[in-house]
Protein backbone atom coordinates (compact mmCIF):
# COMPACT_ATOMS: atom_id res chain seq x y z
CA UNK A 1 0.00 0.00 0.00
CA UNK A 2 1.18 3.84 -0.79
CA UNK A 3 0.03 6.64 0.80
CA UNK A 4 0.95 9.87 -1.44
CA UNK A 5 0.42 13.31 -0.09
CA UNK A 6 -0.66 15.64 -3.27
CA UNK A 7 -0.29 18.66 -1.01
CA UNK A 8 -2.73 20.56 1.69
CA UNK A 9 -5.41 18.22 1.90
CA UNK A 10 -5.35 15.76 -1.24
CA UNK A 11 -4.35 12.14 -1.08
CA UNK A 12 -3.22 9.60 -3.35
CA UNK A 13 -4.24 5.94 -1.80
CA UNK A 14 -2.84 2.90 -3.69
CA UNK A 15 -4.57 -0.03 -2.12
CA UNK A 16 -5.38 -3.59 -2.89
CA UNK A 17 -6.11 -2.91 -6.69
CA UNK A 18 -7.36 0.72 -6.49
CA UNK A 19 -6.31 3.93 -6.54
CA UNK A 20 -8.13 6.17 -4.79
CA UNK A 21 -7.92 10.18 -4.37
CA UNK A 22 -9.42 12.08 -1.42
CA UNK A 23 -10.01 15.54 -1.80
CA UNK A 24 -7.61 15.84 -5.17
CA UNK A 25 -7.03 19.68 -5.36
CA UNK A 26 -4.54 20.54 -8.61
CA UNK A 27 -5.13 23.99 -9.78
CA UNK A 28 -4.09 26.65 -7.59
CA UNK A 29 -2.73 23.88 -5.02
CA UNK A 30 0.93 25.85 -4.66
CA UNK A 31 2.00 22.65 -3.32
CA UNK A 32 1.77 20.49 -6.31
CA UNK A 33 3.51 21.50 -9.63
CA UNK A 34 1.71 21.17 -12.47
CA UNK A 35 4.25 19.31 -14.13
CA UNK A 36 2.54 16.44 -11.88
CA UNK A 37 -0.69 16.77 -12.09
CA UNK A 38 -1.02 13.61 -14.68
CA UNK A 39 1.24 11.49 -12.27
CA UNK A 40 -1.27 12.51 -9.23
CA UNK A 41 -4.05 11.46 -11.34
CA UNK A 42 -3.30 8.43 -13.02
CA UNK A 43 -4.75 5.15 -13.00
CA UNK A 44 -7.18 6.63 -10.23
CA UNK A 45 -10.24 4.35 -10.03
CA UNK A 46 -12.53 6.36 -7.39
CA UNK A 47 -12.31 9.59 -5.31
CA UNK A 48 -14.15 10.76 -2.00
CA UNK A 49 -14.68 14.16 -0.69
CA UNK A 50 -14.51 15.33 2.37
CA UNK A 51 -16.13 18.52 2.37
CA UNK A 52 -17.38 21.69 0.05
CA UNK A 53 -14.80 24.17 0.45
CA UNK A 54 -12.91 24.97 -2.80
CA UNK A 55 -9.79 23.70 -1.97
CA UNK A 56 -11.12 19.97 -1.50
CA UNK A 57 -13.66 20.52 -4.39
CA UNK A 58 -12.39 22.94 -6.97
CA UNK A 59 -11.09 20.29 -9.90
CA UNK A 60 -13.23 17.00 -8.86
CA UNK A 61 -15.92 17.18 -11.66
CA UNK A 62 -13.35 17.53 -14.03
CA UNK A 63 -10.95 15.17 -12.67
CA UNK A 64 -14.05 12.75 -12.50
CA UNK A 65 -14.88 13.20 -15.89
CA UNK A 66 -11.29 13.00 -17.38
CA UNK A 67 -10.42 9.94 -15.35
CA UNK A 68 -14.04 8.58 -15.29
CA UNK A 69 -13.76 7.94 -11.15
CA UNK A 70 -16.68 7.99 -9.54
CA UNK A 71 -17.01 10.45 -7.05
CA UNK A 72 -18.84 9.55 -3.40
CA UNK A 73 -19.22 11.64 -0.41
CA UNK A 74 -21.60 13.06 1.76
CA UNK A 75 -25.24 13.37 0.18
CA UNK A 76 -25.56 16.81 -0.33
CA UNK A 77 -22.17 17.00 -1.51
CA UNK A 78 -21.88 14.56 -3.71
CA UNK A 79 -25.07 14.99 -5.13
CA UNK A 80 -24.51 18.37 -6.28
CA UNK A 81 -20.97 17.24 -8.06
CA UNK A 82 -23.13 14.36 -10.18
CA UNK A 83 -25.28 16.83 -11.09
CA UNK A 84 -22.70 19.07 -12.11
CA UNK A 85 -21.39 15.98 -14.29
CA UNK A 86 -19.06 13.80 -11.85
CA UNK A 87 -19.60 10.40 -12.68
CA UNK A 88 -22.04 9.10 -10.30
CA UNK A 89 -20.09 6.85 -7.02
CA UNK A 90 -22.20 6.66 -3.40
CA UNK A 91 -24.18 9.78 -1.93
CA UNK A 92 -24.00 8.65 1.41
CA UNK A 93 -23.69 9.68 5.21
CA UNK A 94 -22.28 9.85 8.49
CA UNK A 95 -22.17 5.97 10.01
CA UNK A 96 -22.42 4.25 6.21
CA UNK A 97 -19.70 2.20 4.72
CA UNK A 98 -19.36 1.34 0.89
CA UNK A 99 -17.31 -0.74 -0.74
CA UNK A 100 -14.77 0.43 -3.37
CA UNK A 101 -14.21 -2.60 -5.45
CA UNK A 102 -14.37 -6.12 -3.86
CA UNK A 103 -11.54 -5.48 -0.74
CA UNK A 104 -11.12 -1.71 -0.05
CA UNK A 105 -14.17 0.10 1.81
CA UNK A 106 -14.80 3.67 3.02
CA UNK A 107 -16.71 4.76 5.97
CA UNK A 108 -17.90 8.02 6.83
CA UNK A 109 -17.23 10.18 10.33
CA UNK A 110 -17.86 12.76 11.61
CA UNK A 111 -15.85 15.81 11.41
CA UNK A 112 -16.00 19.74 12.84
CA UNK A 113 -15.45 22.59 10.68
CA UNK A 114 -17.74 23.60 7.73
CA UNK A 115 -18.99 22.77 4.48
CA UNK A 116 -20.34 24.84 1.54
CA UNK A 117 -19.90 25.41 -2.14
CA UNK A 118 -20.00 28.34 -4.19
CA UNK A 119 -23.30 27.56 -6.38
CA UNK A 120 -24.31 31.55 -8.18
CA UNK A 121 -21.82 33.39 -6.35
CA UNK A 122 -23.49 32.56 -2.99
CA UNK A 123 -22.53 30.10 -0.36
CA UNK A 124 -24.54 26.92 -0.31
CA UNK A 125 -24.70 24.31 2.63
CA UNK A 126 -23.56 21.11 1.11
CA UNK A 127 -24.13 18.79 4.46
CA UNK A 128 -22.22 17.93 7.13
CA UNK A 129 -17.92 18.17 6.76
CA UNK A 130 -16.89 14.40 7.06
CA UNK A 131 -13.64 12.17 7.69
CA UNK A 132 -13.13 8.67 6.08
CA UNK A 133 -12.14 5.39 7.63
CA UNK A 134 -10.46 3.39 4.29
CA UNK A 135 -10.03 -0.15 5.40
CA UNK A 136 -7.93 -2.22 3.12
CA UNK A 137 -4.84 -4.69 3.05
CA UNK A 138 -4.70 -5.69 6.64
CA UNK A 139 -5.02 -1.21 7.39
CA UNK A 140 -7.73 0.63 8.80
CA UNK A 141 -6.67 4.08 8.02
CA UNK A 142 -8.54 7.24 9.94
CA UNK A 143 -8.46 10.32 7.31
CA UNK A 144 -9.52 13.25 9.70
CA UNK A 145 -10.54 15.58 6.59
CA UNK A 146 -10.39 19.28 8.03
CA UNK A 147 -11.94 18.92 11.30
CA UNK A 148 -11.08 20.80 15.14
CA UNK A 149 -10.68 18.45 18.04
CA UNK A 150 -13.36 16.87 19.00
CA UNK A 151 -15.20 14.35 21.54
CA UNK A 152 -16.39 12.01 18.51
CA UNK A 153 -12.79 11.12 17.78
CA UNK A 154 -12.93 8.86 21.06
CA UNK A 155 -15.64 6.66 19.38
CA UNK A 156 -14.25 6.47 16.35
CA UNK A 157 -10.65 5.57 17.87
CA UNK A 158 -12.33 2.90 20.01
CA UNK A 159 -14.82 1.57 17.31
CA UNK A 160 -12.81 1.36 14.59
CA UNK A 161 -9.02 1.03 16.34
CA UNK A 162 -7.38 2.58 13.21
CA UNK A 163 -3.34 2.03 12.75
CA UNK A 164 -2.67 5.20 10.64
CA UNK A 165 -4.06 8.27 11.06
CA UNK A 166 -4.10 11.36 8.68
CA UNK A 167 -4.72 14.06 10.91
CA UNK A 168 -5.50 17.85 9.09
CA UNK A 169 -3.43 19.97 12.17
CA UNK A 170 -2.08 22.84 10.18
CA UNK A 171 -3.92 25.20 12.74
CA UNK A 172 -6.12 28.64 11.79
CA UNK A 173 -8.78 26.35 9.59
CA UNK A 174 -8.23 23.07 11.07
CA UNK A 175 -6.97 21.87 14.90
CA UNK A 176 -3.05 22.67 14.96
CA UNK A 177 -0.24 20.51 15.81
CA UNK A 178 -0.51 20.57 19.68
CA UNK A 179 -4.42 19.71 19.41
CA UNK A 180 -3.57 16.59 16.60
CA UNK A 181 -0.60 15.37 19.19
CA UNK A 182 -3.65 15.28 21.88
CA UNK A 183 -5.81 13.95 19.63
CA UNK A 184 -3.38 10.65 19.24
CA UNK A 185 -2.56 10.33 23.37
CA UNK A 186 -5.88 10.77 24.46
CA UNK A 187 -8.14 8.85 21.88
CA UNK A 188 -5.92 6.46 19.21
CA UNK A 189 -3.38 3.94 19.25
CA UNK A 190 -1.76 5.08 15.95
CA UNK A 191 1.16 3.59 14.95
CA UNK A 192 1.57 5.84 12.25
CA UNK A 193 0.42 9.43 11.94
CA UNK A 194 0.92 11.84 8.81
CA UNK A 195 -0.18 15.25 9.13
CA UNK A 196 -1.37 17.02 6.60
CA UNK A 197 -3.31 20.73 5.81
CA UNK A 198 0.27 22.41 6.48
CA UNK A 199 2.73 24.20 4.67
CA UNK A 200 0.46 25.48 2.11
CA UNK A 201 0.30 29.43 3.02
CA UNK A 202 1.96 31.53 5.83
CA UNK A 203 -1.38 31.07 7.85
CA UNK A 204 -0.70 27.51 8.59
CA UNK A 205 2.16 25.34 10.46
CA UNK A 206 4.99 25.29 8.49
CA UNK A 207 6.52 22.13 10.40
CA UNK A 208 5.01 19.05 12.34
CA UNK A 209 7.58 19.13 15.03
CA UNK A 210 4.74 20.33 17.78
CA UNK A 211 2.97 16.71 16.66
CA UNK A 212 6.58 14.66 16.46
CA UNK A 213 7.18 16.07 20.28
CA UNK A 214 3.63 14.86 21.80
CA UNK A 215 2.44 11.58 20.38
CA UNK A 216 3.30 9.12 22.72
CA UNK A 217 6.21 6.53 22.86
CA UNK A 218 5.71 3.72 19.78
CA UNK A 219 3.45 6.36 17.39
CA UNK A 220 5.74 7.55 14.61
CA UNK A 221 5.02 10.67 12.96
CA UNK A 222 5.80 10.55 9.48
CA UNK A 223 5.91 14.26 7.73
CA UNK A 224 5.11 13.59 3.92
CA UNK A 225 6.48 14.84 0.87
CA UNK A 226 4.42 15.82 -2.44
CA UNK A 227 4.37 13.18 -4.71
CA UNK A 228 6.66 10.81 -2.53
CA UNK A 229 4.96 7.31 -1.64
CA UNK A 230 4.84 6.24 2.09
CA UNK A 231 4.95 2.60 1.87
CA UNK A 232 3.34 0.05 4.42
Amino acid sequence: MNIIWLGHGSFRFEIEDQVILVDPWLSGNPALPEDQHKAALEGTTHILITHGHGDHTADVVQISKDTGAPVSGMVELAGHLHGLGAVEGSAFNIGGTIPIGEKVSASMVPASHSSTMDVDGTPRYMGNETGFILRGEGHCIYISGDTSLMADMAWIGDYYKPDIGILSAGGYYTMDMDMAAYATRTYFDFKTVIPCHYRTFPALAQSADALVKGVKSGTEVIEPQVMQAISF
